[in-house]
């Protein structure tokens, strides 16, 4: 069974270790000690976790897409038909060609919150 230090289950989370600690001390998360004495991370408790606290809430919009990246727009490159919209979303850098008229119509622009709404049919998944 995989295992995560605090330090690495919190760069997974997108929180900060201090965070882990508390959801620990608090409960929320389950932890062991390894040899030395530290605090760890079970893998399937830390996925539960993660599965829990992110599950995709049902929208308004009534899409069937559930990969949602809220984020802000940190560049907008206008071409003649396309526009490519730059998001940073936590720690992921999304980038998505939209139709120059659909970003006009968005008024996307630097600074401006915005989600990335994924829908693929194709996702490659690497390990670290």
């Amino acid at each position: 069974m995989r295992t995560y230090r605090m330090g690495d289950a919190a760069a997974l989370l997108g929180v900060s270790a201090d965070t882990v600690r508390r959801l620990v001390d608090g409960g929320k998360l389950t932890a062991e000690r390894d040899g030395t004495g530290h605090r760890i991370i079970p893998g399937p408790a830390l996925a539960a976790y993660a599965r829990q606290v992110h599950r995709t809430k049902p929208n308004a919009t009534g899409t069937s897409a559930r990969n949602r990246l809220s984020g802000i727009v940190t560049d907008v490159i206008l071409g003649d038909v396309s526009a490519q919209v730059e998001i940073q979303a936590g720690p992921f850098r999304v980038v998505a060609t939209v139709s120059r008229e659909s970003a006009e119509e968005l008024a996307l622009e630097p600074g401006v919150p915005a989600v990335a709404v994924i829908k693929s049919t194709n996702v490659v998944v690497d390990r670290p």
